[in-house]
C-alpha cells in the first residue's frame, strides 16, 4: 500500500484448483512453474487462499467450528501438516522466503476478524492487555464460514489485534493479502475494514489489500480506493458462460474506478486443472473462444489477473492465453477503458470496448456475446478514429490498414482485440 501500482496485479492463487486443502509442496510446484515460465511475462504474485491454518481441511468446503492453528496471542497461524516448513513458530517465513528466492511475490488470505476459538478460549492480545472476548462483535459473523467473528473498532484493543497480525505478516514476508468476508459487507463493516486497512498502513511492509467478496457495493468506490487496491466486483467467479455474460455489465459500471494503485477485481481467470480435490480430470467448462473474451475484457478492463488452475497441468493453449504479450501489454497500458455500445445486429449481441495505450495509440475489443457466429461491420467513427489508420489483431497478430469501416468476424461468445497505432 505503500507505493503507487500503475500494473494491476497478475499472479496465482490456489482457490479454484484447491480449495481449503493446498499445501506447502502444491504451493511451491506452482512458484517454481511460474517464475520458470511465466515470471517473464510479468506474473509474480503466489497467493495461499483460505484455511491454511486448518489441519483437517479436505475440500472446497469447511468443516464448521473446527479447531485452527493459533498461536498464544488470538492469531491463525500454518497447520505444519499441511505447511511442514511452518513448525516450530517459524509461521509462513521459510515458504515466503523461498517464493522470494524465485524472484516472486508471497501472498496470503485471510478472514476478517478474529478467531472465534479465540473469544471462546479468551485468550491475550499482543501489546494491550485486552482479550479477544473483549474486542470480538460477536453479533459480526460469516454466513458462509464460521472461523471468525467480527473485531469491533469501537473497543479498547480492536487496532491492537489487527496490528498484531499485520506485524506477524510483515515479520513472515508476506506482500499480498486478500481479505475476506467484507468488501460486500459494506456499510455494516466499514469503520472494521478501516482500521484493518490502517493497521496494513502502519505494519512497516508494503503489501497489497486484496478485499472480497462481491458484489462490492459501487456507492462505496471512493471508500475502496482509499483503503484497498483491489475489490471484488463480483461473487466466486466460475468457468459458465453466464457469469461472463454477466461481467461485461459489472465492468460497464466499474470502470470508471480505474487507476493508479486501485483495481475493480473482475476475480481469478478459472482456466485449466479446477477443483483438484474433486479429481486431477477437471478441467476448466469454459470453451477456447470463451476463455480469450474472458482474457480480453480482463485486460482492456485492467482488472487483477489472478491465475485459478494448477499451473503444472497448463496445455499449450491456455499458456498462450497467458503469454501473448500484445494482450498483456493492453492490460498494463490501457487508460479510460470503456464500453463504446452494446447492440444486437441480427440475432447477434455484440459489444465494443475501447481504451487510450499510455503508449500512445488506442485499444478497441470487438465481442460477440450472442448464440451465433457473426460479422460485425464496427464504424470507427464510433470509436472516433476518422482517419485510415494502421490496426494489428492482437491475438493473431495479424496487421493492416483501416479507414471508415472495419469488419470484424467472431464466432458466438469469442473475442477480438486491436490496436490503433
Amino acid at each position: 500500500m505503500n507505493g503507487k501500482m500503475i500494473k494491476a496485479p497478475m499472479g496465482w492463487n490456489s482457490w479454484d484448483c484447491y480449495g481449503a486443502t493446498v499445501t506447502e509442496e502444491i504451493v511451491r510446484q506452482n512458484a517454481r512453474f511460474m517464475a520458470e515460465h511465466l515470471k517473464q511475462y510479468g506474473w509474480e504474485y503466489v497467493v495461499v487462499d483460505i484455511q491454511w491454518y486448518e489441519p483437517g481441511a479436505a475440500s472446497h468446503e469447511y468443516r464448521p467450528f473446527t479447531e485452527l492453528c493459533m498461536d498464544e496471542y488470538s492469531r491463525l497461524i500454518p497447520a505444519p501438516n499441511r505447511f511442514p516448513s511452518s513448525a516450530g513458530g517459524k509461521g509462513f517465513a521459510p515458504l515466503a522466503e523461498y517464493v522470494h528466492s524465485l524472484g516472486l511475490k508471497f501472498g496470503i488470505h485471510i478472514m476478517r476478524g478474529i478467531p472465534r476459538q479465540a473469544v471462546h478460549q479468551n485468550t491475550p492480545i499482543l501489546g494491550t492487555n485486552k482479550t479477544a472476548r473483549e474486542v470480538a462483535k460477536t453479533a459480526s459473523i460469516c454466513c458462509w464460514n464460521s472461523d471468525m467473528y467480527g473485531v469491533d473498532p469501537h473497543k479498547e484493543g480492536a487496532r491492537a489485534y489487527y496490528d498484531s497480525i499485520f506485524q506477524l505478516y510483515a515479520s513472515w514476508g508476506v506482500d499480498f493479502i486478500k481479505c475476506d468476508d467484507i468488501a460486500r459487507e459494506m456499510p455494516h463493516e466499514e469503520e472494521e475494514l478501516i482500521m484493518l486497512s490502517d493497521a496494513l498502513k502502519s505494519c512497516g511492509r508494503e503489501m497489497i489489500l486484496s478485499i472480497s467478496p462481491g458484489p462490492a457495493p459501487l456507492d462505496k468506490a471512493e471508500l475502496f480506493k482509499q483503503v484497498c487496491n483491489m475489490w471484488r466486483i463480483t461473487d466466486d467467479f466460475w468457468d459458465k458462460w453466464e457469469l461472463l455474460y454477466d461481467m461485461f455489465q459489472r465492468a460497464e459500471k466499474w470502470c470508471t474506478h480505474t487507476g493508479a494503485d486501485h483495481f475493480p477485481d473482475a476475480d481469478m481467470l478459472p482456466i485449466g486443472p479446477l477443483r483438484q480435490d474433486y479429481g486431477k480430470e477437471n478441467w476448466t467448462k469454459f470453451t477456447k473462444d470463451e476463455q480469450i473474451t474472458m482474457m480480453t475484457l480482463w485486460s482492456i478492463f485492467r482488472s487483477p489477473l489472478m491465475i485459478g488452475g494448477e499451473m503444472t497441468g497448463f496445455d499449450e493453449f491456455t499458456m498462450s492465453l497467458l503469454t501473448n504479450q500484445e494482450i498483456l501489454k493492453m492490460h498494463r497500458n490501457a487508460r479510460h477503458s470503456h464500453q463504446v455500445f452494446r447492440r444486437t445486429i441480427g440475432n447477434t449481441e455484440y459489444i465494443v470496448w475501447m481504451a487510450v495505450s499510455a503508449a500512445g495509440g488506442n485499444y478497441i475489443a470487438v465481442f460477440n456475446a450472442g448464440e451465433e457466429d457473426g460479422k460485425l461491420e464496427l464504424n470507427l467513427a464510433e470509436c472516433e478514429i476518422d482517419r485510415e489508420i494502421k490496426v494489428k489483431e492482437l491475438w493473431s497478430g495479424e496487421e493492416g490498414y483501416a479507414e471508415g469501416i472495419l469488419p470484424v468476424s467472431l464466432k458466438k461468445h469469442s473475442a477480438k482485440a486491436f490496436y490503433f497505432a
